[in-house]
Protein backbone atom coordinates (compact mmCIF):
# COMPACT_ATOMS: atom_id res chain seq x y z
CA UNK A 1 0.00 0.00 0.00
CA UNK A 2 1.09 3.55 -0.69
CA UNK A 3 -0.37 6.71 0.78
CA UNK A 4 0.58 8.47 -2.46
CA UNK A 5 -1.30 5.93 -4.60
CA UNK A 6 -3.93 4.67 -2.18
CA UNK A 7 -6.26 1.76 -2.57
CA UNK A 8 -9.70 3.35 -2.37
CA UNK A 9 -13.07 2.01 -1.25
CA UNK A 10 -16.18 3.94 -2.33
CA UNK A 11 -19.00 3.06 0.07
CA UNK A 12 -22.53 3.65 -1.17
CA UNK A 13 -21.24 3.63 -4.74
CA UNK A 14 -24.62 3.01 -6.40
CA UNK A 15 -26.29 6.12 -4.95
CA UNK A 16 -26.36 9.54 -6.62
CA UNK A 17 -23.42 10.90 -4.60
CA UNK A 18 -21.47 7.64 -4.86
CA UNK A 19 -21.77 7.63 -8.64
CA UNK A 20 -20.72 11.29 -8.70
CA UNK A 21 -17.69 10.40 -6.59
CA UNK A 22 -16.61 7.81 -9.15
CA UNK A 23 -17.10 10.31 -11.95
CA UNK A 24 -15.02 12.96 -10.18
CA UNK A 25 -12.28 10.49 -9.26
CA UNK A 26 -11.99 9.75 -12.97
CA UNK A 27 -12.18 13.39 -14.08
CA UNK A 28 -9.50 14.52 -11.63
CA UNK A 29 -7.19 11.57 -12.32
CA UNK A 30 -7.15 10.72 -8.63
CA UNK A 31 -3.91 8.77 -7.99
CA UNK A 32 -5.53 5.54 -6.78
CA UNK A 33 -3.81 2.21 -7.25
CA UNK A 34 -7.27 0.60 -7.19
CA UNK A 35 -10.87 1.73 -6.69
CA UNK A 36 -13.47 -0.72 -5.40
CA UNK A 37 -17.18 0.21 -5.14
CA UNK A 38 -19.10 -1.13 -2.13
CA UNK A 39 -22.83 -1.22 -1.44
CA UNK A 40 -25.44 -3.37 0.30
CA UNK A 41 -26.09 -6.97 -0.70
CA UNK A 42 -28.94 -6.01 -3.04
CA UNK A 43 -26.53 -4.09 -5.27
CA UNK A 44 -23.81 -6.74 -5.50
CA UNK A 45 -22.68 -7.35 -9.06
CA UNK A 46 -23.88 -4.08 -10.51
CA UNK A 47 -21.43 -2.72 -13.07
CA UNK A 48 -20.43 0.94 -12.78
CA UNK A 49 -18.57 2.75 -15.59
CA UNK A 50 -15.11 4.06 -14.79
CA UNK A 51 -12.32 5.23 -17.10
CA UNK A 52 -13.67 3.35 -20.10
CA UNK A 53 -14.06 0.14 -18.14
CA UNK A 54 -16.44 -1.21 -15.52
CA UNK A 55 -16.16 -1.62 -11.77
CA UNK A 56 -18.15 -4.40 -10.10
CA UNK A 57 -20.01 -3.54 -6.89
CA UNK A 58 -18.92 -5.60 -3.87
CA UNK A 59 -20.99 -6.24 -0.73
CA UNK A 60 -20.05 -4.08 2.25
CA UNK A 61 -19.02 -6.26 5.20
CA UNK A 62 -17.35 -5.69 8.55
CA UNK A 63 -13.96 -6.85 7.26
CA UNK A 64 -14.19 -5.12 3.87
CA UNK A 65 -11.51 -2.51 4.57
CA UNK A 66 -8.49 -4.72 5.10
CA UNK A 67 -5.81 -3.62 2.66
CA UNK A 68 -7.44 -0.26 1.86
CA UNK A 69 -5.86 3.12 2.58
CA UNK A 70 -8.89 5.34 2.02
CA UNK A 71 -12.67 4.97 2.21
CA UNK A 72 -15.08 7.53 0.80
CA UNK A 73 -18.47 7.06 2.49
CA UNK A 74 -21.82 8.13 1.08
CA UNK A 75 -24.24 5.62 2.51
CA UNK A 76 -26.17 7.32 5.31
CA UNK A 77 -25.58 7.89 8.99
CA UNK A 78 -26.46 4.38 10.13
CA UNK A 79 -23.95 2.79 7.79
CA UNK A 80 -21.29 5.33 8.72
CA UNK A 81 -21.84 4.88 12.45
CA UNK A 82 -21.36 1.12 12.11
CA UNK A 83 -18.67 0.82 9.44
CA UNK A 84 -16.49 3.95 9.70
CA UNK A 85 -14.92 2.92 13.04
CA UNK A 86 -14.35 -0.57 11.67
CA UNK A 87 -12.60 0.88 8.65
CA UNK A 88 -10.38 3.05 10.84
CA UNK A 89 -9.54 0.07 13.02
CA UNK A 90 -8.41 -1.76 9.88
CA UNK A 91 -6.01 1.09 9.03
CA UNK A 92 -8.21 2.90 6.52
CA UNK A 93 -8.79 6.67 6.65
CA UNK A 94 -12.48 7.49 6.25
CA UNK A 95 -13.98 10.62 4.69
CA UNK A 96 -17.66 10.46 5.59
CA UNK A 97 -20.42 12.32 3.80
CA UNK A 98 -23.18 11.69 6.36
CA UNK A 99 -24.08 13.78 9.40
CA UNK A 100 -22.94 11.06 11.82
CA UNK A 101 -19.58 12.57 12.80
CA UNK A 102 -19.89 16.25 11.94
CA UNK A 103 -20.32 17.64 15.43
CA UNK A 104 -18.07 15.10 17.17
CA UNK A 105 -15.37 17.31 18.74
CA UNK A 106 -12.77 14.62 18.01
CA UNK A 107 -13.54 14.54 14.28
CA UNK A 108 -12.42 17.29 11.86
CA UNK A 109 -15.21 18.87 9.78
CA UNK A 110 -13.42 20.08 6.68
CA UNK A 111 -13.83 22.24 3.61
CA UNK A 112 -10.37 22.28 1.99
CA UNK A 113 -10.62 25.91 0.85
CA UNK A 114 -11.44 26.94 4.43
CA UNK A 115 -9.79 24.77 7.11
CA UNK A 116 -7.39 22.18 5.63
CA UNK A 117 -5.23 22.50 8.75
CA UNK A 118 -7.88 20.67 10.78
CA UNK A 119 -6.97 17.47 8.93
CA UNK A 120 -3.72 17.44 10.92
CA UNK A 121 -5.54 16.14 14.00
CA UNK A 122 -7.77 13.50 12.41
CA UNK A 123 -8.07 10.13 14.18
CA UNK A 124 -8.99 8.12 11.10
CA UNK A 125 -12.46 9.58 10.51
CA UNK A 126 -13.06 12.95 8.81
CA UNK A 127 -16.50 14.47 8.35
CA UNK A 128 -17.73 16.13 5.18
CA UNK A 129 -20.07 19.04 6.02
CA UNK A 130 -23.68 19.60 5.02
CA UNK A 131 -24.05 20.73 1.40
CA UNK A 132 -25.67 24.06 2.22
CA UNK A 133 -22.96 24.84 4.77
CA UNK A 134 -20.10 24.02 2.39
CA UNK A 135 -20.98 26.55 -0.28
CA UNK A 136 -21.62 29.30 2.26
CA UNK A 137 -18.34 28.95 4.15
CA UNK A 138 -16.33 28.76 0.91
CA UNK A 139 -17.70 32.21 0.07
CA UNK A 140 -17.54 33.68 3.57
CA UNK A 141 -14.12 32.55 4.79
CA UNK A 142 -12.14 35.02 2.59
CA UNK A 143 -14.39 37.83 3.84
CA UNK A 144 -13.96 36.69 7.44
CA UNK A 145 -10.18 36.77 7.07
CA UNK A 146 -10.32 40.28 5.65
CA UNK A 147 -12.94 41.90 7.87
CA UNK A 148 -14.05 39.42 10.59
CA UNK A 149 -17.69 38.40 10.29
CA UNK A 150 -19.78 39.03 13.40
CA UNK A 151 -23.17 37.75 12.26
CA UNK A 152 -24.63 35.66 9.42
CA UNK A 153 -28.28 35.50 8.38
CA UNK A 154 -28.93 32.92 5.65
CA UNK A 155 -32.03 31.81 3.80
CA UNK A 156 -31.62 28.82 1.51
CA UNK A 157 -33.43 27.67 -1.63
CA UNK A 158 -32.46 24.01 -1.78
CA UNK A 159 -32.86 21.60 -4.69
CA UNK A 160 -34.79 18.35 -4.33
CA UNK A 161 -31.69 16.30 -5.20
CA UNK A 162 -30.61 16.99 -1.63
CA UNK A 163 -33.27 14.46 -0.63
CA UNK A 164 -32.06 11.80 -3.06
CA UNK A 165 -33.28 10.18 -6.25
CA UNK A 166 -36.77 9.52 -4.89
CA UNK A 167 -37.29 13.26 -4.46
CA UNK A 168 -36.10 13.96 -8.00
CA UNK A 169 -38.56 11.37 -9.27
CA UNK A 170 -41.35 12.84 -7.14
CA UNK A 171 -40.87 16.34 -8.57
CA UNK A 172 -40.84 14.96 -12.13
CA UNK A 173 -43.98 12.92 -11.49
CA UNK A 174 -45.86 15.75 -9.80
CA UNK A 175 -45.12 18.21 -12.61
CA UNK A 176 -46.23 15.71 -15.23
CA UNK A 177 -49.43 14.77 -13.42
CA UNK A 178 -50.40 18.35 -12.63
CA UNK A 179 -49.87 19.42 -16.24
CA UNK A 180 -52.17 16.59 -17.30
CA UNK A 181 -54.87 17.48 -14.80
CA UNK A 182 -54.23 14.50 -12.55
CA UNK A 183 -54.13 14.37 -8.76
CA UNK A 184 -50.95 13.83 -6.77
CA UNK A 185 -50.14 12.21 -3.44
CA UNK A 186 -46.93 13.53 -1.80
CA UNK A 187 -44.56 10.84 -0.58
CA UNK A 188 -41.02 12.13 -0.01
CA UNK A 189 -42.18 15.51 1.29
CA UNK A 190 -45.13 16.31 3.57
CA UNK A 191 -46.66 18.57 0.90
CA UNK A 192 -46.63 19.07 -2.86
CA UNK A 193 -43.18 20.22 -4.03
CA UNK A 194 -44.05 20.99 -7.67
CA UNK A 195 -44.68 24.74 -8.08
CA UNK A 196 -44.31 25.16 -4.33
CA UNK A 197 -41.76 26.07 -1.65
CA UNK A 198 -41.52 24.12 1.60
CA UNK A 199 -40.03 25.96 4.61
CA UNK A 200 -39.07 22.65 6.18
CA UNK A 201 -35.95 20.59 5.54
CA UNK A 202 -35.60 17.66 7.93
CA UNK A 203 -37.51 17.55 11.22
CA UNK A 204 -38.41 20.41 13.53
CA UNK A 205 -36.54 20.68 16.82
CA UNK A 206 -37.77 21.96 20.18
CA UNK A 207 -36.33 25.42 19.49
CA UNK A 208 -38.56 25.87 16.42
CA UNK A 209 -35.70 25.46 13.95
CA UNK A 210 -35.32 22.47 11.68
CA UNK A 211 -32.43 20.06 11.94
CA UNK A 212 -31.07 21.39 8.63
CA UNK A 213 -31.08 24.96 9.96
CA UNK A 214 -29.19 23.99 13.10
CA UNK A 215 -26.68 22.06 11.00
CA UNK A 216 -25.83 25.32 9.24
CA UNK A 217 -25.57 27.18 12.54
CA UNK A 218 -23.32 24.66 14.30
CA UNK A 219 -21.22 23.50 11.35
CA UNK A 220 -20.37 27.04 10.25
CA UNK A 221 -18.88 27.88 13.63
CA UNK A 222 -16.88 24.63 13.76
CA UNK A 223 -15.50 24.92 10.22
CA UNK A 224 -14.60 28.60 10.46
CA UNK A 225 -13.12 28.02 13.91
CA UNK A 226 -14.67 31.08 15.52
CA UNK A 227 -17.34 30.63 18.17
CA UNK A 228 -17.98 34.38 18.26
CA UNK A 229 -19.76 34.25 14.87
CA UNK A 230 -23.53 34.40 15.30
CA UNK A 231 -25.50 32.42 12.72
CA UNK A 232 -29.22 32.10 12.06
CA UNK A 233 -30.78 30.18 9.19
CA UNK A 234 -34.05 29.48 7.39
CA UNK A 235 -33.84 26.54 4.99
CA UNK A 236 -36.40 26.05 2.22
CA UNK A 237 -36.94 23.25 -0.30
CA UNK A 238 -37.76 24.55 -3.77
CA UNK A 239 -38.83 22.81 -7.03
CA UNK A 240 -35.35 22.81 -8.57
CA UNK A 241 -33.56 19.57 -9.45
CA UNK A 242 -29.92 20.45 -8.80
CA UNK A 243 -27.91 23.24 -7.09
CA UNK A 244 -28.71 25.08 -3.89
CA UNK A 245 -29.10 28.86 -3.77
CA UNK A 246 -28.64 31.03 -0.70
CA UNK A 247 -29.42 34.63 0.22
CA UNK A 248 -26.76 35.58 2.77
CA UNK A 249 -26.55 38.71 4.89
CA UNK A 250 -23.42 39.37 6.93
CA UNK A 251 -22.24 41.98 9.38
CA UNK A 252 -18.48 42.51 9.72
CA UNK A 253 -16.27 44.29 12.24
CA UNK A 254 -14.34 46.11 9.50
CA UNK A 255 -16.26 47.82 6.75
CA UNK A 256 -15.96 46.38 3.25
CA UNK A 257 -17.45 48.00 0.19
CA UNK A 258 -19.17 45.74 -2.32
CA UNK A 259 -16.29 46.30 -4.74
CA UNK A 260 -13.72 45.31 -2.11
CA UNK A 261 -15.77 42.20 -1.39
CA UNK A 262 -15.89 41.29 -5.09
CA UNK A 263 -12.14 41.68 -5.38
CA UNK A 264 -11.51 39.49 -2.34
CA UNK A 265 -13.79 36.75 -3.63
CA UNK A 266 -12.42 36.94 -7.17
CA UNK A 267 -8.99 36.01 -5.82
CA UNK A 268 -10.18 33.21 -3.55
CA UNK A 269 -9.97 29.49 -4.44
CA UNK A 270 -13.09 27.68 -5.57
CA UNK A 271 -15.13 30.82 -6.21
CA UNK A 272 -16.49 32.41 -9.37
CA UNK A 273 -17.87 35.93 -9.02
CA UNK A 274 -20.83 36.54 -11.34
CA UNK A 275 -22.10 39.98 -10.45
CA UNK A 276 -23.29 42.13 -13.34
CA UNK A 277 -26.88 42.99 -12.40
CA UNK A 278 -27.13 45.65 -15.08
CA UNK A 279 -26.80 42.82 -17.61
CA UNK A 280 -29.03 40.46 -15.58
CA UNK A 281 -25.98 38.31 -14.89
CA UNK A 282 -25.94 36.62 -11.50
CA UNK A 283 -25.54 33.05 -10.22
CA UNK A 284 -28.34 30.64 -11.11
CA UNK A 285 -28.94 27.02 -10.27
CA UNK A 286 -29.20 25.93 -13.90
CA UNK A 287 -25.74 27.33 -14.64
CA UNK A 288 -24.08 26.05 -11.45
CA UNK A 289 -25.22 22.47 -12.07
CA UNK A 290 -22.29 20.24 -12.94
CA UNK A 291 -19.72 22.91 -12.02
CA UNK A 292 -17.03 22.69 -9.34
CA UNK A 293 -17.03 26.29 -8.14
CA UNK A 294 -19.20 28.21 -5.72
CA UNK A 295 -20.80 31.14 -7.57
CA UNK A 296 -21.34 34.49 -5.84
CA UNK A 297 -23.25 37.56 -7.02
CA UNK A 298 -25.76 40.26 -6.04
CA UNK A 299 -23.09 41.67 -3.71
CA UNK A 300 -24.44 44.89 -2.25
CA UNK A 301 -24.43 46.96 0.89
CA UNK A 302 -26.95 46.40 3.65
CA UNK A 303 -27.86 49.96 4.59
CA UNK A 304 -29.58 48.95 7.84
CA UNK A 305 -26.30 48.29 9.69
CA UNK A 306 -22.89 49.97 9.67
CA UNK A 307 -20.90 47.12 8.13
CA UNK A 308 -23.46 44.97 6.37
CA UNK A 309 -23.36 43.14 3.04
CA UNK A 310 -25.85 41.00 1.13
CA UNK A 311 -24.91 38.36 -1.41
CA UNK A 312 -26.35 35.45 -3.42
CA UNK A 313 -24.46 32.13 -3.34
CA UNK A 314 -25.16 29.16 -5.63
CA UNK A 315 -23.46 25.78 -5.96
CA UNK A 316 -24.13 22.24 -7.16
CA UNK A 317 -25.19 20.41 -4.00
CA UNK A 318 -24.34 16.93 -5.31
CA UNK A 319 -20.98 17.99 -6.68
CA UNK A 320 -19.27 20.58 -4.47
CA UNK A 321 -21.81 20.03 -1.71
CA UNK A 322 -21.01 16.33 -1.40
CA UNK A 323 -18.86 14.30 -3.79
CA UNK A 324 -16.28 16.88 -4.86
CA UNK A 325 -15.61 18.20 -1.37
CA UNK A 326 -15.11 14.62 -0.16
CA UNK A 327 -12.53 13.98 -2.87
CA UNK A 328 -10.83 17.33 -2.27
CA UNK A 329 -10.41 16.26 1.35
CA UNK A 330 -8.81 13.03 0.14
CA UNK A 331 -6.49 14.94 -2.18
CA UNK A 332 -5.49 17.25 0.68
CA UNK A 333 -4.75 14.27 2.90
CA UNK A 334 -2.33 13.00 0.26
CA UNK A 335 -0.75 16.44 -0.22
CA UNK A 336 -0.21 16.84 3.53
CA UNK A 337 0.97 13.24 3.95
CA UNK A 338 -1.89 12.52 6.36
CA UNK A 339 -3.38 9.45 4.70
CA UNK A 340 -2.76 7.14 7.66
CA UNK A 341 -4.61 6.26 10.85
CA UNK A 342 -2.72 7.57 13.91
Amino acid sequence: MSTKNPRVAVVGATGAVGREMLSILEQRNFPASEIVPFASSRSVGIKLPFAGEELTVVELKEDSFKGFDLALFSAGGGTSTKFAPLAAEQGCVVVDNSSAWRMDPKKPLVVPEVNPQDLDWHDGIIANPNCSTIQMVVALQPIHKAAKIKRIVVSTYQAVSGSGQKAINELETQVSRLFNGKSIVPDVYPHQIAFNCLPQIDVFLDNGYTKEEMKMVNETVKIMGDESIKVTATTVRVPVFYAHSEAVNIETEKKLTPEECRNILAGAPGITVADYPEKSLYPMAIEATGEDDVFVGRIREDFTVDNGLNMWIVSDNIRKGAALNTIQIAETLIERDLLRVP
